[in-house]
């Protein structure tokens, strides 16, 4: 029992460490955005029931004083840092997926209701009947499981049921990805608590695949970070740089390689008359334009957001009249989306592009003499507005 003791508290203890270096990393970072926070307040959870966890299994294994207060207490613990676990991962997909009214006081009291509930009920039955908890032999029982799992289920299934809701309509489907990789999370780590408890309880199998499956969701959110522009969701300078060093990226047989520089057209004023939040939401806009245009084509294409108000994409099209219809299909998709959302300004935007010419060319090249067409495009749109 004490080999068992030293096996199951040193896993515990491994992941108590892991979650402790990714939640250091974080608070040594500049990201403090409410999702931040309710992600590292999940690990926080997490690494205090790997401890509590460690405990138990020392009850369990004789270390300690086994009596039925001591093993309810240590279950009783057990309990509720779980309960919390799956609470604090329900408010980080609330403000993952920005639900309004998240943070409201009767927001708040309504989920955490279950978990009072739970918790009264609990403590009634063991006052009242304590041997439906713990048996004779100071063990938990069936009826102390269902306890453990019934309210961190209910909290589960409503991440699973908005987040599957949310894929269902999404037409982008990078974003359903995410949605769905939200949602299926917690499906994972609930089958790992179930196998522990009714097939190995002497083996610390959620401790496993919490430990593997937050890795890897956070290793996938530091790639998004690396390689995503936070405002619009495209993929940054960065990625760009990865994008054009590969050869086969920007040399496709049968297809030429365009580049096509993109800038919004009296970006200024809009931040000037209406405040930067509001020319925030018009970058958004066309670069939701973008994507919904990019969409609609076959054209193997990587699209970026380059700086400030600019953005590039990198077409191979079979003939140059595809990026033709592809560049109307922008400027049309912008248009329709300063009019469904009522903007009081029509955003419009400059494009220039050039193609990469035989294999001594560059990109760098290629794209200053995009960058200069796209000027001159801006000046042919500032005159025609003026007619």
């Amino acid at each position: 029992m004490t080999e068992y003791f030293i096996y199951y508290a040193s896993i515990n203890f491994v992941g108590f460490i892991i979650f402790g270096i990714m939640l250091a990393h974080d608070c040594l970072g500049i990201d403090r955005q409410e999702k931040q926070l309710r992600y590292d307040q999940t690990l926080v959870a997490f690494m205090c029931y790997f401890l509590s966890d460690a405990v138990w299994s020392g009850v369990d294994a004789g270390i300690f004083p086994v009596s039925r207060f001591s093993v309810a207490f240590t279950a009783f613990i057990n309990f509720v840092i779980m309960t919390v676990i799956t609470y604090m991962w329900l408010s980080f997909v609330m403000a993952l997926e920005q639900i309004p009214n998240r943070n409201k006081p009767s927001t708040r009291a309504l989920l955490g209701l279950p978990f009072l509930i739970s918790t009264v009920a609990l403590l009634v039955t063991y006052f009242v009947k304590p041997i439906l908890l713990i048996d004779e032999n100071c063990k938990t029982t069936r009826v102390f499981d269902a306890f453990l799992v019934v309210i961190p289920y209910i909290y589960i299934l409503g991440v699973i049921f908005y987040t599957m809701r949310r894929a269902i309509h999404e037409e982008n489907p990078e974003e359903r990805i995410r949605h769905l990789c939200i949602g299926l999370f917690p499906v994972l780590v609930v089958v790992g608590g179930l196998m522990q408890i009714l097939l190995m309880p002497k083996l610390p199998i959620f401790c496993f695949s919490c430990t593997i499956l937050m890795l890897i969701f956070y290793i996938q959110s530091m790639e998004a970070q690396i390689s995503t522009d936070p405002l619009t969701n495209l993929n940054n300078r960065g990625q760009l740089t990865r994008y054009v060093v590969q050869s086969s990226n920007m040399h496709i047989d049968g297809r030429y390689t365009y580049v096509v520089m993109i800038d919004a057209n009296d970006f200024k004023s809009i931040n000037d008359t209406y405040g930067h939040a509001e020319g925030d939401e018009a970058l958004v806009m066309i670069a939701q334009s973008l994507v919904s245009a990019v969409k609609n084509h076959t054209i193997p294409m990587f699209l970026g957001r380059y700086g400030g108000d600019e953005f590039i994409l990198i077409a191979h099209p079979a003939k140059e009249e595809e990026l033709k219809d592809l560049i109307a299909n922008i400027r049309e998709n912008i248009r329709l989306r300063c009019e469904s959302e009522n903007k009081p300004y029509m955003l419009t935007v400059g494009i220039g592009y050039d193609a990469m010419i035989g294999e001594n060319d560059t990109f760098q090249k290629c794209m200053q003499r995009a960058d200069r067409k796209l000027y001159l495009d801006k000046e042919y749109i500032k005159l025609s507005l003026k007619k």
